[in-house]
């Protein structure tokens, strides 16, 4: 078996695309991964071409020595967008490697621990405020719709979601992304007590539409800086939150929020590899570890989570993604003992379940894990060609 083609296709998803990376081998087989150039990660399909003769005539069985080569050639600029380059080659690798042997990938590492993987609802409001999804899905635009909306999540048996900071503006919830440039408050990014005062209504409003009972996350991304994280995790303590989600690169300080913050901290959803985490979890610096899969590739994925479970910390996927994705994440989820909870986006392009075989099966709150080789699901390369990516 030898690797005789690779290609990446970038398909429209909306306000994003989805990117997806297709090896096809000598005998027939093809694998599959998704990956994504969207949020800080522009060329990265050109650095999968860059890297692509390295894979030409290789057997892709071989996936530990493939992803070794890769990091040997790359190592003067570790990390970033070739390690989410060799990120999508091993993942697409894995895949082939499933449907090589006919077992599911999360066999491959002795699994899986969970069949049935518990998720929460991601980006809750995020998409249909500031008109995102503007034409396919509702708007959000003040406090009642927001109620409505979480009503609505916790109907459709989820147990637990997150949210992003929804500042009011004239009445209306309003959009909050300082910490990427988007909205004013970069580069200092200072806290403000209206925006506090603002997301504690938010949380209140959401607390008051699920009950007691139901998790719920905050997720502040880059937001802040430590001196406003503390602010924050102050702000939020009287709605018994699931955790809040920091980023910061600086392990020291994340810990020193931790020590001090009255709810669990998440945090690492932009680290790459067991190098970046090391640190992090020398210093207790969060209660859950986030691994960004397609960033890692699920085989680094594995070994980080089994660094984090020496320090009893458990860890969560970061999927924001598209199907495919959500199932490379899950397989992850399936072959770690120290498992958390998985995160998926349910709001979307209504054309996403076009680019797979099979959309994702959720009952009761829980991804259900397929037995089919490889991730289980084939990705529709018709379909990804007919919706080519805007402007």
């Amino acid at each position: 078996m030898r690797i005789a083609h690779v290609e990446p296709i970038v398909a429209d998803a909306g306000w994003r695309t989805f990117s997806f990376l297709k090896v096809a081998t000598a005998c027939g087989i093809v694998g599959w991964s998704e990956y994504n150039e969207d949020f800080g990660s522009k060329g990265l399909s050109d650095v999968i071409r860059a890297l692509a003769p390295l894979l030409i005539g290789q057997d892709p069985r071989r996936s530990e020595a493939i992803v070794a080569r890769l990091h040997v050639a790359t190592r003067q600029a570790r990390g970033g967008l070739n390690q989410q380059a060799i990120a999508a080659i091993e993942n697409a690798l894995f895949d082939i490697r499933g449907k090589e042997a006919g077992k599911p990938v999360c066999a491959l590492f002795g699994g899986p621990v969970r069949d049935r993987i518990p998720l929460y609802w991601s980006h809750f409001g995020t998409y249909r405020v500031g008109q995102r999804g503007k034409g396919f899905l509702p708007e959000l635009l003040t406090l009642d719709d927001l109620a409505r909306h979480a009503a609505e999540v916790k109907a459709a048996g989820f147990r637990c979601l997150k949210t992003n900071t929804m500042p009011l503006r004239d009445g209306q919830l309003a959009w909050f992304n300082p910490g990427f440039g988007r909205t004013p408050g970069w580069p200092e990014l200072n806290w403000d007590a209206q925006v506090l005062a603002d997301t504690q209504q938010q949380l209140r409003t959401i607390r008051d539409a699920v009950g007691p009972g139901f998790g719920i996350m905050l997720d502040t991304n880059f937001h802040y800086r430590t001196e406003g994280y503390l602010q924050v995790a102050e702000a939020v303590a009287p709605f018994g939150l699931t955790w809040l989600e920091i980023d910061t690169h600086d392990p020291a300080s994340l810990a020193l929020i931790r020590r001090q913050a009255p709810c669990p901290i998440a945090s690492c959803e932009t680290l790459h590899g067991r190098r970046d985490f090391r640190p992090y979890l020398e210093q207790y610096a969060m209660d859950v570890a986030i691994v960004d899969v397609p960033w890692n590739g699920i085989g680094e994925s594995v070994k980080i989570a089994a660094m984090a479970d020496a320090w009893e910390i458990n860890c969560a996927p970061h999927n924001f993604y598209g199907h495919l994705c959500s199932y490379i994440s899950a397989h992850f989820c399936a072959a770690i003992p120290n498992f958390r909870i998985m995160e998926i986006d349910i709001d979307s392009t209504p054309w996403r379940d076009e680019f797979v075989s099979h959309p994702p099966v959720i009952e009761d709150g829980c991804f259900v894990l397929p037995d089919r080789p490889g991730w289980g699901c084939e990705v529709n390369e018709a379909a990804l060609r007919a919706r080519p990516p805007r402007g």
